[in-house]
């Protein structure tokens, strides 16, 4: 299965902060990663690249340039989960994105009871989440990108 990013953001001493499609951080270390790889170097040596990172078209990785990239799988097993209050929360589009639903489907779900308020599912402003594992409950995994 793909962990898709949604966000990237550089940190100080060379990490990274990674926000996945489903709810997840991760922080990654690129140091260990240049070691073994001489091209990662660059990134310690060139702050302006380092912190030019960008997610890649589609989600399924980050790039820094033509040269220089990390797939979702490589930041999702090596990344260093970081614990958060609203881990495993997602907006409804994400979840019709990874489930392959229409959004229609999950509102009439909502509206239909499937899912608890405030427990599965809560409104912020015009903005619905929806918790992963509601979504895990309900559909089962997620498809496949």
């Amino acid at each position: 299965m793909f962990h898709k990013i949604k966000d990237v953001q550089p940190l100080p001493d060379h990490k990274l902060n990674v926000y996945f499609s489903e709810g997840q951080r991760k922080l990654y270390d690129i140091v260990p990663l240049s070691s073994e790889h001489p091209l990662f170097k660059d990134l310690l040596t060139d702050d302006d690249l380092f912190n030019s990172v960008q997610v890649d078209v589609g989600g399924f990785g980050i790039i820094w340039n033509d040269e220089l990239d990390l797939s979702c799988d490589e930041l999702w097993e090596n990344g260093q989960k970081v614990d958060s209050p609203f881990d495993g929360l997602m907006s409804l589009r994400d979840a019709t994105e990874m489930w392959g639903l229409n959004e229609s489907t999950l509102r009439r779900a909502i509206i239909y009871g499937r899912f608890l308020l405030g427990i599965d599912v809560c409104k912020f402003g015009k903005q619905w989440v929806i918790s992963y594992e509601s979504m895990l409950r309900e559909y089962g995994e997620p498809k496949a990108s």
